[in-house]
């Protein structure tokens, strides 16, 4: 007991730093990209007097490790538990997230908006897409799976490897923009993009950007599926169940699928953790107001604070699901933890 919980504070300090040194480069990156945005901040009419208050106001005429350190420094800092951002203008960009502690990302130019604002809005957004997603991916990977186990080495389990083939190899925004032809264009079914005011709207635009996020996802699961439990069909408890009468839908179903669960979940956490902020090609193509999207219109407009914020948020979800599952798969599976 006590080596694991002492692993898992290494690993938890391990997370930690990756995500530190992750969001440092992205910073870097950020800041060596051509644009001026003092000139952004105040728009281009604004005359070079206003420009380089802005720049002195924000430390923009600052050198980039000085830049660096007003950065780290303001990331996490203590201040007042309850302020108006409004009047207080030295945390107008500052979230408090705990007694006295805040947490500053800096402030939007294009939005006018601290960054910490734009994420808390987006990331449930971003959060809902992905496990809207996951689901697609769990429920069509599982069924076709399964479909191409119970029928190993006929023409249905060829078939069945085909689509998968077929699935992984297609772009993103192929999949996105055929399955919008069809269901929107075609058949009317669904809206084309955005996110809706409504619960029932809201669900009608998670239809197609689920839909392509689930497609290539789902035909991962299904290789997985299928060939886990193509090895464990053949498998003495397998035959064991045989023997004693099982029929082989609940050989399949009940034995052999709930082995197979381990690895899935294993890639279902991983995966959920990557969806949260790497789905930028389809929330930018269905107009989903995401992290990635987010992310793109930073890219565009030369927000450097913004592309820190998603960078930040995308490797923190990465990477606390990864820290996560090494904690958890020693207590669900004990062979991992009679191997530690």
């Amino acid at each position: 007991m006590i080596r694991a919980v002492a692993r898992a504070f290494l690993r938890l300090a391990w997370v930690l730093t990756l995500v530190f040194t992750v969001t440092s480069l992205s910073f870097v990156v950020s800041n060596v990209l051509p644009g001026d945005p003092a000139r952004l901040l105040v728009g281009p009419q604004a005359s070079p007097r206003d420009v380089e208050r802005a720049r002195e106001i924000y430390a923009l005429d600052q050198p980039l490790p000085r830049q660096y350190v007003i950065f780290i420094t303001k990331l996490l800092h203590t201040g007042p538990a309850v302020f108006d951002p409004r009047k207080d203008k030295e945390h107008r960009s500052c979230a408090a997230i705990g007694a006295g502690l805040h947490l500053d990302l800096g402030y939007s130019y294009y939005y006018r908006k601290p960054v910490v604002d734009l994420l808390a809005t987006r990331i449930p957004r971003s959060f809902e897409l992905a496990v809207a997603a996951l689901v697609v991916q769990l429920v069509m990977g599982l069924g076709l799976g399964l479909f191409a186990a119970s029928r190993r080495g006929t023409a249905w389990d060829e078939g069945a490897i085909g689509v998968t083939l077929v699935a992984v190899s297609a772009p993103t925004f192929l999949s996105g923009l055929l399955l919008q032809y069809v269901l929107a264009y075609r058949l009317h079914l669904v809206p084309y993009d955005g996110y809706g005011d409504t619960f029932g709207e809201w669900l009608a635009t998670l239809v197609l950007p689920a839909l392509t996020l689930g497609l290539f996802g789902a035909a991962l699961y299904a290789r997985i599926a299928r060939d886990e439990l193509v090895t464990l069909l053949r498998s003495d408890f397998v035959r064991t169940a045989r023997a004693k009468g099982a029929s082989e839908s609940r050989v399949l179903v009940v034995h052999a699928l709930r082995v197979a669960l381990l690895p899935i979940g294993t890639l279902a956490v991983l995966d959920l953790g990557a969806l949260v902020g790497g789905a930028v090609v389809t929330e930018s193509l269905f107009r989903w107001p995401g992290l990635g999207q987010l992310a793109v219109d930073g890219l565009l407009h030369r927000e450097g604070p913004v592309l820190v914020g998603v960078v930040l948020v995308a490797s923190l979800a990465i990477a606390l699901s990864t820290w996560l599952l090494d904690v958890v798969t020693p207590w669900l599976d004990p062979r991992v933890r009679a191997q530690r």
